[in-house]
């Protein structure tokens, strides 16, 4: 029986919870993980994987006896449900923010009693978004840029990506569709509506899957568009820009300001 009044004992059904509790030093707590779990490294080496993205081995879990169950999104929903009924503390969160994920990150740490060790992650991020809006904040040219979830169908940027964009000093080119929650409602019709905006940096970050030049290059009329032109397109990798956790920040917006401030200085 757990004596503490912090949850002991915590499956991480995604892999940004994970990364989250290692980076705490609070990966001892963890009995359970997703089989997509990737960042650290360590930690499939360490921890059962008892679940995917979509689907969960209950068994697994409720094997583990948790004192707790940490999910995101409403995909989780259902898995979610289960685990409640079962009787099993259960958190879905669904953070789709720059912000979002930052309070998450810290209602995760109050949560779990390690607020102290979170304050530093915490404030290095909220100085980093700062930073980057203070600098970008009066920019007049901004680099257009196509952000490629997935390729069939196209799928365009989630809010996060959309906006730390922004934060880097570039410009979504369908920044107004990542306000909607639902991958189904970022879907393109065809390659046209990216020809029609003219992005001049192109970023192909497919979710599960490498990214393949060659596809990009046999789609109509892919001479038309500007990044193909002066060649500056480029993969991104998922396990960072993708998982609303720490990584998201403390890597991905980096990372855009750096291929951002690369291109302007070409001009």
């Amino acid at each position: 029986m757990n004596t503490s009044k912090f949850p002991n004992r915590i499956v991480c059904l995604t892999d940004e919870v994970t990364e989250w509790l290692y980076m705490l030093g609070e990966s001892h707590r963890i009995v359970g993980i997703s089989a997509f779990a990737e960042r650290p490294a360590e930690a499939k080496l360490e921890k059962p994987m008892v679940c995917g993205f979509t689907g969960a081995n209950y068994k697994k879990i409720l094997d583990q006896k948790p004192d707790m169950v940490i999910g995101f999104s409403d995909l989780q929903a259902e898995i979610g449900a289960r685990l409640i009924k079962e009787g099993i503390p259960t958190l879905i969160t669904n953070q789709r923010s720059v912000e979002e994920i930052i309070n998450t990150l810290e209602m995760i740490a109050r949560m779990i009693g390690a607020e102290h060790k979170a304050a530093v992650y915490i404030e290095k991020m909220r100085s980093m978004v700062r930073s980057a809006q203070l600098k970008t904040k009066h920019l007049t040219n901004r680099p257009k840029v196509y952000f490629e979830e997935w390729n069939s169908p196209l799928i365009t940027g989630i809010k996060w990506v959309s906006e730390m964009i922004e934060l880097a000093g570039g410009e979504d080119v369908f920044s107004e569709l990542s306000v909607h929650q639902s991958a189904q409602e970022r879907v393109l019709f065809d390659f046209n509506q990216v020809i029609d905006k003219a992005p001049e940096i192109g970023l192909f970050c497919w979710c599960g899957r490498k990214f393949d030049e060659a596809e990009l290059l046999n789609r109509n009329n892919i001479n038309q568009v500007p990044f193909y032109q002066t060649k500056d397109y480029q993969e991104v990798d998922p396990l960072f820009m993708l998982q609303p956790g720490p990584a998201a920040i403390l890597e991905g917006l980096p990372f855009l300001e750096r291929i951002i401030e690369d291109y302007n200085n070409k001009k």
